[in-house]
């Protein structure tokens, strides 16, 4: 089994076990990883999702052995797909085209690169160990970015800084990727899933509806203009006041969070 899912209470960590490959993904994989993240995103006790690659690698793209047997274009048209096409969509990397309701954080240690540094960018929030890298590495090998990578590195980066990586598929270690704002978080080597599984806890105790609220308004927010994201915020947002805001408020209003102690939420 090359996917496996650790639960600790409303925390899923998904793991891609392909240690001998660096996690390079092959068909079996990806489908594997799909299923996993589908299932998170509709159990109503999960919340947050951490993703971790096992054995010191994130992920180290598609597996180009396995794309080497391949004949044209004949494994890439089964994932041909419409923009309009309604529900979950697989990607040559598996997940990489789902728009979930819940948020993922990559942890990355060593390589996230060409496909795996797709991946990573999937992901709501990233934490790095030090020696980790990303890079577009499979400029080297004629394989484009087809899992999202030329709509979210821009995005992420910006234009410029998203054109140099593209262009040059040069190495970026982690602490250029916290510098450019390709991560979040930087900790010792062999120290990101624990990190990853210490934010997922705190955004977990939160109340849900509203944060996922708050974040489907800022991930849907791209391409729009400013007064019609603005409306798109509050058309989803504001029911949240009812739904746990007045609540929330009537906790503060009893001494919760009093002198910015928020231990107790």
């Amino acid at each position: 089994m090359t996917v496996r899912t650790e639960k600790n209470g409303s925390v899923w960590t998904i793991i891609h076990a392909r240690a001998e490959a660096r996690n390079a993904m092959d068909p079996e994989s990806g489908k594997a990883l799909y299923d996993a993240f589908v299932a998170f995103d509709a159990d109503d006790s999960a919340s947050v999702a951490v993703f971790w690659g096992e054995g010191g690698a994130f992920c180290a793209g598609w597996d180009l052995k396995h794309a080497a047997s391949l004949q044209g274009g004949e494994r890439l048209a089964e994932l041909e797909f419409s923009a309009d096409e309604p529900g979950h969509v697989a990607g040559p990397m598996g997940p990489s085209r789902l728009e979930l309701s819940k948020p993922v954080i990559a942890a990355i240690e060593g390589p996230a690169v060409a496909g795996g540094m797709e991946l990573a960018m999937w992901a709501d929030m990233r934490v790095m160990g030090e020696s980790a890298y990303m890079g577009v590495y499979c400029r080297r090998w004629g394989v484009p970015l087809i899992d999202g990578g030329t709509v979210r590195l821009p995005r992420l980066v910006g234009e410029g800084r998203a054109m140099d990586l593209i262009l040059t598929g040069r190495q970026v270690m982690a602490d250029e990727c916290l510098r450019i704002g390709l991560c979040e978080y930087v900790v010792e080597d062999g120290g990101a899933r624990g990190k990853a599984e210490e934010l997922a806890a705190a955004i977990s105790r939160f109340p849900q509806m509203c944060m996922r609220a708050d974040r489907a308004s800022a991930r849907a927010q791209h391409g729009l203009a400013e007064r019609a994201a603005l409306h798109q915020e509050f058309t989803w947002s504001a029911p949240m006041v009812g739904a746990e805001g007045v609540k929330g408020a009537a906790r503060f209003a009893a001494g919760k969070g009093r002198g910015g102690d928020f231990g107790d939420i």
